[in-house]
């Protein structure tokens, strides 16, 4: 991922109404939620759902497709695994960080020694 990607992303749900959407997305899964339902979930009038569903979109974190007369959206996972593999890219040094499998550096041991 690029960095003005990331920028756009981290933008997009830097706003409470996208970031909502954007987890209620996520918890949908793959199969998504229609545009109604969402509304419906977070109590959103059509037009401000719409606005925020296409800033999603645009940020790449998003996509909506057409199924029957519904507009069903859906995060958009394969994007949000890049922007979470963007931000962690050099965290801890290329040591795991989970807690458990993390060891010291070795110029970190050697100087308390």
């Amino acid at each position: 991922m690029e960095t003005i990607q990331a920028i756009e992303a981290l933008a997009a749900l830097a706003q409470e109404t996208r970031l909502k959407v954007f987890r209620l997305l996520v918890k949908a899964g793959p199969e998504g939620m229609a545009a109604g339902r969402i509304g419906e979930a977070l109590d959103l009038p059509p037009a401000t759902l719409s606005f925020h569903l296409a800033q999603l979109a645009h940020a790449g974190l998003a996509r909506g497709r057409q199924e029957g007369r519904f507009v069903i959206y859906s995060a958009d996972f394969q994007n949000m695994d890049r922007l979470v593999g963007y931000l962690t890219e050099n965290c801890c040094g290329g040591r795991s960080c989970r807690p458990g499998d993390r060891q010291e550096a070795p110029a970190r041991a050697r100087r308390r020694a």
